[in-house]
């Protein structure tokens, strides 16, 4: 049984929490695999949660899950089984200064706590995957729970964009340690990034020169709250924009390709609206314009991608595979230590599962 620990108890870690719920009471629709190895969704068992918002800590994570300022879609309102007490995490840079100018219902209120020793929590827990939620650009809060996974023996799934399983010396560390490592920046199930990729790769594939593209991104959760402050963005930027780059034969310019967020907009709440446009020009250089808008609710989205993540971490475990995971990181992730086009990376994905040489 693939036992976790979730850092941030934000959208996703309440929509992950939501498909386990379902998933116990085989009722979860929607799953990209049933079973990894031996293991279903149901198999997976929360024992620890970290957060810093004082409407969180203390609390059981069943009724932490759903405490402001979180606004997903509620499709599976039972969540009384998890009942572990969310620890005080070490706050450090996963709280914009930013976020303290907005209403109380729609950012974080950090409590006025010592943090926990995160690694002898997760030992005295028995997590065997740490799942990262944190906020875009918490990059030393993300670097203390990747150092936390090493000293507690615990594999690590960095749903973020800060580079732990695509930095060299950290996949090193998690190799040293025989520990898997699956990232970094989770991708949706069906979302703007994928998306944006496949029809890149048609562009080519079909004979046409890109010129230009953009994916601008609204929606109204903290995520995207967090994210007015520019100066979190970089990694984020570079993430989306690498995993689109990474489609084309040939890389665009930079000034004729834009990807990242654009606006928050509070009443869309965990809904997320994508614009995305690419010209390019076809035989004797005519015009192709292709213009689409994708909406979709963000954290169930992500977290379906992240039910397959956990247990293939765990499958990692059980083999003695320790470092960065090359074929899952390709397959779920925008920014993996290696790219792959997404239908090479699937393919890599399933023969990493059934044990199969690539």
């Amino acid at each position: 049984m693939p036992r976790i620990a979730i850092a941030g108890v934000g959208n996703c870690a309440s929509a992950l929490l939501q498909a386990l719920s379902a998933a116990y009471k085989d009722a979860l629709q929607g799953e990209m695999r049933e079973r990894i190895g031996p293991w279903r969704s149901a198999d997976i068992e929360v024992v620890a949660a970290f957060d810093i918002d004082r409407r969180k800590v203390g609390r059981p994570l069943g009724e932490a899950a759903f405490a402001p300022p979180n606004c997903v879609k509620t499709f599976e309102p039972d969540l009384s089984m998890f009942t572990v007490p969310v620890q005080m995490g070490p706050v450090l840079d996963g709280v914009a200064p930013h976020m303290r100018e907005f209403p109380d219902e729609r950012t974080f209120l950090a409590a006025d706590l010592p943090p926990v020793d995160v690694a002898a929590a997760l030992r005295a827990s028995g997590a065997e995957v740490l799942v990262c939620y944190l906020p875009v650009g918490s990059e030393q809060a993300v670097r203390h729970y990747a150092q936390a996974c090493l000293e507690a023996g615990a594999g690590l799934v960095n749903c973020v964009p800060v580079f732990i399983a695509s930095d060299p010396e950290w996949a090193a560390r998690f190799a040293a340690a025989g520990l898997p490592l699956i990232g970094d920046d989770i991708k949706s199930q069906l979302g703007a990034t994928i998306l944006h990729r496949t029809l890149a790769w048609l562009f080519d594939m079909r004979g046409i020169r890109i010129d230009h593209t953009y994916q601008l991104n609204t929606g109204g959760n903290t995520d995207f709250l967090n994210m007015l402050a520019r100066d979190r963005l970089e990694s984020k930027k570079i993430s989306k924009t690498g995993s689109v780059q990474s489609a084309l034969l040939d890389s665009l310019p930079a000034e004729d390709v834009h990807i990242g967020p654009s606006d928050y907009v509070p009443w869309q709440k965990d809904n997320k609206v994508c614009f995305l446009r690419i010209e390019g020009r076809g035989l004797g250089d005519a015009p192709v314009e292709l213009e689409i808008r994708l909406s979709v609710q963000d954290s169930p989205n992500s977290a379906g991608v992240v039910l397959d993540a956990i247990r293939c971490a765990r499958l990692a475990l059980d083999r003695g595979l320790g470092g960065a995971l090359i074929e899952p990181s390709a397959a779920f992730m925008k920014t993996p230590p290696r790219q792959f086009h997404d239908l090479e990376a699937q393919r890599l994905c399933d023969a990493f599962i059934a044990g199969d040489d690539a």
